[in-house]
Parts: C-alpha cells; sequence; structure tokens
C-alpha cells in the first residue's frame, strides 16, 4: 500500500490524465439514458469551476499582496502574446479562405489563452517564486480580456461581434475565476488570521484539488474529440498546431525569465496554460473543432509538467 501510495505521489498528473480518459470512454460504455449522462455532464461543468476556485483561494492564500508586483519578465511576455496572436488574426483577416484556417485559429488559441489558474500551484511544486507567476497570471487574464474582442473580429468577423458584448462576456468568466478567489483571500488574510494559517498549514492541497480538477478537464477533452465530426487530418493538424505552440513558449519563457533570474517562473507563465479557457474562447467565438485546440494543449503542457516535476525529485 505504501508503494501505491508513493507511486501515486510521484506520478499525481499523469495519473490524473489517464483516470480522466477512462473516466470518460468507460461512462459512455455504461447502459445510462440520454438524460443521466447529460446530468453526469452538467455535474461536471459545475464541480469543475467550484474546484478550480477553492484551488485559487488555498494558492492565493499564501502569497502576499506585496509580493504581486510587476516584472520586467512580465513585459515581455504579454508583448510576446498580444504580438503574435494580432499577427496570427490578420493573416486569416488577409485570407479568409486560407486552408490553413483551422491551423492557425488553433495555435492563435495556444498563444493568447492566459495562464493556467494552476500556475501558482506548480511553481511552488517546482521550488519557484509562485508570487511571480500569480502577479502575471493577473495580468495576462486583463490583457486578454481587452486584445481578444479586438483582433477577434478580424480572424472571425460575424455580425454583432463588436468589443464592448465580447468585452463583458469575457470578464463574466475571468473575474468569478480569477479575482473574487485572489480578494477573499486577502480578506482571510487580514480579517481571520487563525484561518489563514489553518490554510497555510496544508502543504499540497491546492496541488492535489487541481490533480482531480486536470482528470475532469481530460474527461472533457476526450469527450470533445470523440463527438467532433471534423477530419482526422484537421484534428491531427491542430494538434500539431499545438504541439509546436507549447514547445515554443515553454522555452521562450525560460529564456526570458533567465535574463532575469526567473528561469523556471517564466516558463510556467508563457507555457501552461488555462486550458478550459480556451476551449471555451474556442466554442464561443471561432468554431467547435478549433476548440479542441484546448484539449490538445491540456496534454501538452501536463506532460511538460509531469516531466519538470520527475527532474525536481531526483535532483532533489
Amino acid at each position: 500500500m505504501h508503494t501505491v501510495i508513493r507511486f501515486l505521489k510521484n506520478w499525481t498528473l499523469p495519473v490524473s490524465m489517464t483516470m480522466g480518459a477512462l473516466a470518460y470512454l468507460i461512462g459512455r460504455e455504461l447502459p445510462l439514458s440520454a438524460d443521466s449522462k447529460a446530468s453526469i455532464v452538467g455535474g461536471i461543468e459545475t464541480l469543475q469551476p467550484l474546484l478550480l476556485f477553492v484551488m485559487l483561494f488555498v494558492a492565493f492564500c499564501k502569497v502576499s499582496p506585496k509580493a504581486l508586483k510587476p516584472r520586467r519578465w512580465h513585459v515581455w511576455l504579454l508583448l510576446t502574446q498580444c504580438l503574435l496572436f494580432s499577427v496570427c488574426c490578420i493573416v486569416l483577416w488577409m485570407y479568409p479562405d486560407t486552408d490553413a484556417r483551422l491551423v492557425i485559429e488553433g495555435f492563435m488559441l495556444a498563444i493568447i489563452c492566459p495562464t493556467a489558474t494552476a500556475c501558482a500551484v506548480v511553481t511552488q511544486k517546482l521550488g519557484g517564486d509562485s508570487a511571480t507567476t500569480t502577479a502575471y497570471t493577473i495580468m495576462i487574464n486583463l490583457a486578454v480580456a481587452v486584445i481578444a474582442p479586438l483582433m477577434l473580429p478580424f480572424a472571425h468577423p460575424h455580425e454583432g461581434l463588436t468589443f464592448l458584448p465580447a468585452f463583458a462576456t469575457i470578464m463574466k468568466k475571468v473575474f468569478p475565476l480569477l479575482m473574487l478567489p485572489l480578494l477573499l483571500a486577502w480578506l482571510v488574510r487580514y480579517y481571520m488570521p487563525r484561518f489563514h494559517k489553518a490554510i497555510l498549514a496544508t502543504r499540497d492541497l491546492a496541488f492535489y484539488l487541481w490533480a482531480i480538477a486536470l482528470s475532469l478537464a481530460i474527461a472533457i477533452t476526450v469527450r470533445a474529440l470523440v463527438h467532433t465530426t471534423e477530419s482526422m487530418w484537421h484534428v491531427a493538424a491542430i494538434a500539431g498546431a499545438t504541439l509546436v505552440a507549447c514547445i515554443f513558449q515553454f522555452a521562450f519563457g525560460k529564456w526570458v525569465g533567465s535574463h532575469y533570474g526567473y528561469r523556471m517562473e517564466g516558463g510556467q507563465a508563457l507555457g501552461q496554460k488555462n486550458t478550459i479557457f480556451v476551449i471555451w474562447l474556442g466554442y464561443t467565438f471561432l468554431s467547435p473543432i478549433t476548440a479542441t485546440a484546448g484539449g490538445f494543449y491540456s496534454v501538452w503542457h501536463n506532460v511538460v509538467n509531469s516531466w519538470q516535476l520527475y527532474k525536481k525529485r531526483v535532483e532533489g
């Protein structure tokens, strides 16, 4: 039993991803009615944001507000994400009928996707400065709320897609899952010190909550891939585009961060993404097939994180 527990602790992320995929594949074969399956999906969609909210609250309780200050490397990463996304949108505006549309859309979603809410958790697990990645998470989410509604009409123009409605739609998605747990954590820090101290005593609670949320995210991803009506060539092309985006962002983030003494933090801030958000962004503003970019990226960046955690554990 001790060996099993140690294995689960050491390989939490791969186990979570595997369990999520298997849970969906087994569940779809069970003799359940369509209404029952719809209820299960609805329950998962309700549970997932709640898990993320609690996870973020726990993580933010461990970060002092004074530590959330902008850094120079934050600016370079922000400019990189916004510029690459804007270039892709302009290319699609200039060549609306290009055969590479799905690949470009998948790539640009993987680029502009804001930093994962779990980034601070993984950064802390890797021994880095979680405050710097938390600060970047807040900044890039606010930047995406502005740049996405400004540029998406160029990439995918359709009637009714104007800045203010799109901005309001994105902020409704960003604010409850990012700003509310941050504000609540600060209130607890200053007005409920005993409760705050008890939260600080929980070492890996946020990490394991994220592992559960990851299983649910992978289950939803597999469901989307199973039900897609697009050809496997299109799906494979999007998978390839997101893989390139993932490798580039981890590498470039580490390169930029290394110039300021934050190599690992820079890689995590740029490479680890809020894939649930990008799936929603694809469905809401682009197309269902493009939304699979978030699912593929979820696999890629968690493979990278699993490898980094393994190296950290081996190196001691």
